[in-house]
């Protein structure tokens, strides 16, 4: 067992160590650990014969580190073989959800001999290591992983479905960039559309001579030449004018279509033929041809996309909804397409919107495009606000829209009823005097929200500083303390402290969580009582200012995980997502808020089955089945000494305990756990940093 833990300035980085084992040959073995800063990574290792040298490269980019331990262990081969088995129990996408003797044996019958037995387990065991990063790893993933999506749309055939318009407003385009756009439409394996320009009265000639001579190649093309100048939105109108198809498909004049493009969205509409919005995933293509950044998105997801234009492009409509709305506005140019999504928000909703995870759009990074910088058209932000705050106007009684913490970002500021609702606090303790004060001094001092109350229920403490400290604190109006004489049950304690409390609000906090900011109870406050919304939860923060929870991931580990663990407090997150308020299938118990009516409705949490681990993801589970949606706000930030109170799970039996709950997850959530609609099906369920699958 290789032990391994690096402090560095990186929330992940790989290490990689070489064994060389001598003789002629020079032969060596090379393995990677993913490292995360101030965590002891394990690696199993297998050495074959002695080794006479060692060479250990801590970090495969530049940054600043230091060795805080390394260690070599030798194994047993009964326990190593429990380690690999349980390794791949947890993380292997062949051997998930199966019992570690189950693995071992399926093995077993795929082998020649024991030798070859290590062997098929050690690679399984090492596939689960594989890192990939973007950049070089994109381009290994577009030929590796793409190339066979490619292949199985080729034989896949689909009879003759709705005609689509593209959409294709044009003016003085680079006319390079704009025969690739229209050879790229051209090339569709799909052949039912019809691309439909509008020219905002272009003064370069070859752009008309470009133009023309693709109409009179292919009767599919149709060209409205405007005689005024009226900007990207006007243009866009003229085109919709045109447009005779079912759904409308946007296109930018320099950007490029996967060549099945079309074929995956008559696909997606011919299963749902009531389909409104249809959006697929998308990357860059540099001035060179070069394809990078791709970007995987969530399935619909209604409050990040009034945090950010999360959809962008390929976005695909029922025509008839967007005439309905009225087309695209004048005066929002540089977030048109922004604007005409949240004119069509009222009429959306997860049963008409589809997403397909699949790469169908490369977007053209060039000097002076968004997609090479933001700050390219800065007045991009300013349009999408503006249509926001229409929207929030208009939908939205006494909330007020904002500019975000970053570009082109927004945040909606919700109302609080009048009287403020009461918060009944909930947390859970035994002793830990040194955890507790801290933790309910901080909630004391920095929460804003006026209406609360925090009920500690004691779970059989026996230390008198603790014990002193609870009956001082009691005399504050707003502390009781009840306790609960029964073995250590997480699930337990909350349903109990659930009866006790007055709130018509319920907020599960751990005993080691620290506000940072105070309004952090309002802003949760101010999403749980949306009517639509259920179990809100929060930003969390390890001491060292890394991130311990920006939301739960269904299927990393197995199980879940939790969203961008590890990365710096200022990190952006994955495009961005650690600034933006945006629904999610699950998050923490550590630090949740929910109506006490819709905690009642699903009957809690479950005791029986999950007395200590997964209790808050499936709560989340419960409460998204019955029809509300899960969010988290980065705008409630919080410490959360992880497990201090607790312990970690470093025991056989706690070990057993933690392995028994995660198979009554897979039991009970199948295969819901694995395919989460926050997350995306091209990224991985290994690692929680957004990689690739």
């Amino acid at each position: 067992m290789l032990e391994l833990e690096l402090e560095h300035d990186q929330g992940v980085c790989d290490s990689n160590i070489s064994f060389d084992f001598g003789g002629n040959l020079g032969s060596s073995k090379t393995v990677l650990v993913p490292v995360k800063s101030g965590r002891v990574a394990k690696r199993l290792v297998f050495l074959p014969r002695k080794v006479v040298a060692t060479r250990f490269s801590p970090m495969q980019s530049v940054g600043q580190f230091t060795v805080s331990h390394f260690d070599l262990i030798r194994l047993a081969p009964w326990f190593a073989y429990d380690r690999l088995a349980q390794r791949l129990v947890n993380m292997s996408r062949h051997y998930r959800g199966r019992h570690k003797t189950e693995v071992v044996n399926l093995i077993r019958s795929s082998a020649r001999d024991e030798t070859q037995q290590w062997r098929l387990l050690l690679a399984h065991y090492d596939d689960t290591f594989v890192r990939l990063r973007s950049g070089r790893d994109y381009l290994d993933w577009i030929e590796n992983v793409e190339r066979l999506q490619r292949n199985v749309l080729q034989c896949e055939s689909i009879p003759a479905g709705p005609l689509i318009s593209l959409l294709l407003p044009t003016f003085n385009s680079d006319v390079s960039y704009l025969r690739d756009c229209i050879e790229s439409v051209i090339r569709q394996s799909y052949r039912r559309w019809e691309l439909c320009i509008a020219d905002d009265c272009s003064s370069d000639p070859e752009v008309f001579s470009c133009l023309r001579s693709y109409v009179e190649k292919d009767n599919r093309i149709r060209l409205v030449e405007r005689i005024e100048n009226g900007h990207i939105s006007a243009a866009s109108n003229s085109a919709l004018e045109l447009a005779s198809g079912e759904y409308v498909a946007l296109l930018d004049h320099d950007d490029l279509l996967a060549p099945f493009a079309l074929h995956c969205v008559v696909s997606e509409i011919l299963v749902n033929p009531g389909a409104q919005l249809l959006y697929s995933d998308e990357d860059k293509v540099s001035e060179s041809g070069e394809r990078f950044e791709p970007h995987f998105k969530p399935a619909w997801n209604p409050d990040l996309l009034l945090s950010q234009n999360y959809i962008c492009h390929l976005a695909v409509f029922s025509t008839s909804l967007v005439r309905r709305v009225g087309g695209f506005r004048l005066g929002f140019e540089g977030s048109q397409d922004h604007d005409l999504l949240l004119r069509c928000f009222p009429y959306l909703d997860s049963r008409n919107v589809v997403h397909i995870p699949r790469i169908l759009y490369h977007w053209r990074s060039c000097n002076g495009s968004t997609a090479q910088s933001v700050e390219a058209k800065s007045y991009t932000g300013a349009a999408g606000l503006a249509g926001l705050r229409d929207l929030v106007k208009s939908s939205i009684p006494g909330a007020k829209a904002e500019m975000g913490r970053l570009p082109n970002t927004y945040r909606i500021r919700y109302p609080i009823p009048v009287p403020e609702p009461l918060v009944s606090l909930l947390i859970p303790t035994r002793d830990g005097y040194e955890i507790l004060k801290p933790c309910l001094d901080a909630i004391l001092e920095r929460t804003s929200y006026p209406n609360f109350e925090v009920l500690i229920l004691d779970n059989q403490s026996t230390c008198l500083k603790t014990l002193e400290y609870l009956e001082r604190m009691s005399a504050d109006p707003r502390v009781s303390v009840h306790r609960w004489n029964h073995s250590f049950n997480y699930s337990a304690i909350n349903n109990f402290g659930a009866t006790k409390a007055r709130g018509e609000l319920l907020a599960l906090v751990n005993n080691d969580i620290e506000p940072i900011n105070t309004e952090w109870l309002s802003e949760m406050v101010s999403h749980a009582c949306r009517p639509e919304i259920g179990c809100v939860g929060a930003k969390l923060y390890y001491p060292n200012d890394t991130i311990q929870h920006g939301g739960v991931i269904l299927g990393i580990g197995g199980v879940a995980g939790h969203a961008h663990k590890y990365f710096g407090r200022n990190d952006f997150g994955y495009f961005s997502r650690l600034n933006l308020v945006q629904n999610l299938s699950a998050v923490t118990g550590a630090c949740l808020v929910i109506r006490k009516a819709v905690f009642d409705q699903v009957g809690g949490l479950e005791s029986e089955n999950l007395a200590i681990a997964f209790n808050d993801v499936d709560l989340c589970m419960r409460v998204r089945e019955v029809g509300f949606r899960n969010l988290w706000t980065p705008f409630a930030e919080l410490y959360h000494h992880e497990s201090v109170s607790r312990g970690a799970d470093d025991t056989l039996t706690k070990r057993l305990r933690a392995q028994k709950e995660a198979e009554y997850m897979r039991k009970q959530w199948g295969p819901k756990l694995d395919s989460d609609p926050a997350y995306n099906p091209n990224l991985t369920l290994i690692h929680e940093d957004f990689s690739l699958a």
